[in-house]
């Protein structure tokens, strides 16, 4: 192999001679040709793509006129051909290459314009079945955007109906276009494809019904949504990737930091296990809860929310799952909050929070979490993922332990409170009254600690913590905790349950009169 280093490669400007368009998005394609053709370029197309040129009186050649091989199998081979490959691969500032392609008869291609058979919404459709997806499996697509990109010192490989206005503003200046817009759009080609190949192989991962749910191969392709001013730290770099623009809408106030985002995704998890529950405000402060209540009406729901912590929401978020009206608003308002989150605003409520310009407004577009999927973590040397943690639990599937069951209300304080301790971290605990937190214990090495915090909170809130529900995150491993909880005024537990000390905690239990109840499955958040 004759090696030429990027160093060595030629930067000069391309001069654009001869094209080779196939496109499945057939948007601005025409718009495209017709400068191309201005520009003397000759165009050479496969398909459906050369009829849409051709309709539009533009002078073009079919692919199978240059190859002198029809498009066969149903149009699975059209360009797969050394003719149109070594015209993609040829380096023309390489002699050996120009005297070998003069020799086999192989044209250079300055210009690819390719994009793909949609897999990605094919696949989206949920009746969608195997056969229908593996046709929709582009093979000549990404051989030819490949082929371009790696050649970017002599061909320019266009992949998407974006890129192309700003392509025909410079090919309308002189008919070349720059060494650096060319390397630009290879990257843009090898990112494309990647993300094209990943989404393919997720899609037969997933088809694997076998004991092995997860992937052997992790395959993660997201394209940058925006650069961040920094990261956790202004030392740090930092970016997002994705379609975050897919669930929110950010319409008012500076653009959302690094900080803000795990923020922001924080108060969406939560406020998607009380999507359909009465008017709910929860209250953020560094991903953490630090107040959450539900209530017939919205500014209620923040007036005990905000009371069960009154010093942390300042610089806060606030999320709520029904539409802001003005009331509410009012009250939050009275306090400096980074972000508010809800599906919706009402007219005077948007006139008062706008006032605040750097204040920002999120529109709620729809929520994660309600389906099952992947999430991911960075670790040393690669990755941890697991499915997320949707799981939710009714007043059916409570096991009640002690000898006391749980009235109607403590069942309602239960399910509250075990749905908000899902999403504090551990150790957690969670006292509960009403639709409202009452004290919250949050990141403790003891779950002990972690209650005594709670406690202390609600103390310091004056807040009573008679007849609360008392939530854990984990299993009770010794009594104290229980003895702890009904001490401070707890009447009623909602724990996994699972240790083998579960019968020292019943009895207990019992013996404070507490009703406790089990749910079976735990809600660390490490």
């Amino acid at each position: 192999m004759s090696l030429q280093p990027l160093d060595s490669l030629p930067k000069n400007p391309l001069k654009i001679k001869r094209a080779l368009l196939s496109v499945s998005d057939k948007t601005g394609i025409v718009k495209l040709a017709r400068q191309l053709h201005q520009s003397d370029v000759e165009i050479i197309s496969t398909g459906g793509t050369a009829q849409r040129i051709r309709k539009a009186n533009i002078p073009v050649t079919d692919v199978s006129d240059v190859t002198g091989f029809e498009e066969c199998l149903d149009g699975r081979v059209k360009t797969l051909h050394p003719i149109i490959h070594g015209g993609l691969l040829g380096r023309t500032s390489h002699q050996p290459d120009v005297e070998e392609m003069d020799r086999l008869n192989i044209k250079p291609i300055e210009l690819v314009v390719v994009n793909l058979y949609p897999f990605e919404e094919t696949i989206s459709d949920p009746n969608c079945i195997p056969a229908v997806a593996t046709e929709n499996i582009d093979i000549g697509g990404p051989t030819m955007i490949r082929a371009a990109a790696k050649n970017f010192a002599h061909v320019c490989v266009l992949t998407s109906p974006n890129q192309y206005h700003e392509f025909t503003q410079e090919l309308e200046g002189n008919n070349k276009i720059s060494f650096e817009n060319r390397q630009q759009w290879a990257k843009t080609a090898f990112n494309h494809t990647a993300r094209y190949d990943a989404t393919i192989a997720n899609y037969f991962n997933d088809l694997d019904k076998s004991e092995e749910k997860l992937p052997q191969q992790l395959n993660i392709s997201l394209p940058k949504s925006q650069s961040l001013r920094y990261g956790e730290n202004p030392h740090q770099k930092a970016a997002v990737y994705g379609s975050q623009n897919e669930f929110i809408d950010c319409f008012h106030g500076k653009r959302l930091s690094y900080n803000n985002f795990t923020d922001v995704d924080a108060g969406l998890n939560l406020i998607a296990d009380f999507q359909n529950d009465k008017p709910t405000c929860a209250i953020f402060k560094h991903t953490v809860p630090c107040g959450v209540a539900v209530s017939d009406k919205l500014d209620t729901a923040w007036d005990k929310a905000f009371a069960t912590d009154t010093m942390s929401p300042f610089g806060g978020i606030v999320v709520v799952n029904k539409e802001l009206d003005i009331d509410t608003a009012q009250k939050i308002n009275e306090i400096f909050t980074e972000i508010i989150i809800a599906p919706s605003y009402s007219e005077e409520a948007l006139e008062l929070l706008k006032k605040k310009k750097n204040r920002r407004l999120i529109r709620v577009k729809k929520l994660p979490h309600t389906i099952q999927n992947l999430q991911f973590r960075s670790i040393f040397g690669g990755a941890l993922t697991q499915d997320s943690d949707v799981k939710t639990i009714s007043s059916e599937e409570l096991k009640t332990v002690t000898k006391r069951k749980p009235t109607e209300q403590e069942i309602k304080d239960l399910l509250f409170s075990w749905k908000v301790v899902k999403h504090i971290k551990s150790n957690a605990i969670v006292y509960a009254r009403d639709g409202q937190t009452i004290g919250l214990g949050t990141g403790q090495t003891s779950r002990v600690e972690a209650s005594e915090i709670a406690i202390a909170k609600a103390k310091q809130e004056e807040l009573s913590l008679e007849g609360t529900a008392i939530a854990s995150d984990a299993f009770f491993p010794f009594a104290d905790g229980v003895e702890a909880a009904a001490e401070a005024g707890a009447s009623c537990v909602i724990q996994p349950g699972g240790s083998i000390r579960d019968e020292e905690v019943i009895k207990a239990a019992d013996k404070l009169d507490l009703a406790m109840v089990f749910t079976g499955n735990r809600h660390f958040r490490h």
